[in-house]
């Protein structure tokens, strides 16, 4: 998990559409959600720091981090 999100609880969901798969992940203390998506042979590893990385991104934008 990226630094800035330590100690934070973050749900992460992987959803397979077809041939690709759809990675969401949520803050639960402010209820920030992004999402991404990626192939469905990527690893899950690299799907999920992807993810993290957007995640922290769009809370730092939006001054929660």
């Amino acid at each position: 998990m990226g630094e800035l999100l330590k100690g934070r609880e973050v749900i992460i969901e992987f959803y397979p559409v077809g041939q690709y798969v759809k990675v969401s992940a949520m803050d639960t203390k402010s209820l920030t959600e992004v999402s991404i998506q990626g192939p469905i042979s990527a690893d899950e590893s690299v799907l999920k720091r992807n993810v993290l990385r957007r995640l922290e991104y769009v809370m730092k934008k939006k001054g929660l981090i």
